[in-house]
């Protein structure tokens, strides 16, 4: 999840808070110096699940954080042996960050799921 309250997972992980990429990178002085095993949690059905975090509101770009935990994500080896990814993105995307995803073709299929429920994944 990259929502600013990071808890796009919550439900997921049985209402246990997660502690997001950047904030953990932040503590450990850079991305560098986490492990995966530090950012993801198993929760539900086993399914492995990672907060990215971002900026306090009006400080900087929370797509990048976006870009940096997918990064790293990808430079562990989170996406091997895994059949699909969800990405739980804002609804009113101001910045490209959000779209990496989708923009350097990191998924072969896209679904745009829509809800008007509280915490829907």
């Amino acid at each position: 999840g990259c929502d600013p309250k990071a808890d796009s997972t919550r439900l997921i992980l049985h209402a246990k808070a997660q502690d997001t990429i950047l904030s953990l990178a932040a503590n450990a002085g850079s991305v560098e110096d986490l492990e995966l095993e530090d950012v993801m949690k198993i929760g539900y059905q086993d399914i492995r699940c990672v907060e990215s975090g971002g900026p306090e509101p009006g400080v900087g770009c929370a797509g990048r954080g976006v870009i940096t935990s997918i990064n790293f994500l990808e430079e562990n080896g989170a996406y091997e042996n895994i059949d699909y990814v969800s990405y739980d993105v804002l609804g009113d995307v101001v910045c490209g960050g959000f779209a990496m995803p989708i923009r350097e073709n990191k998924a072969q299929e896209i679904y745009t799921v829509m809800s008007g429920e509280m915490m829907a994944l």
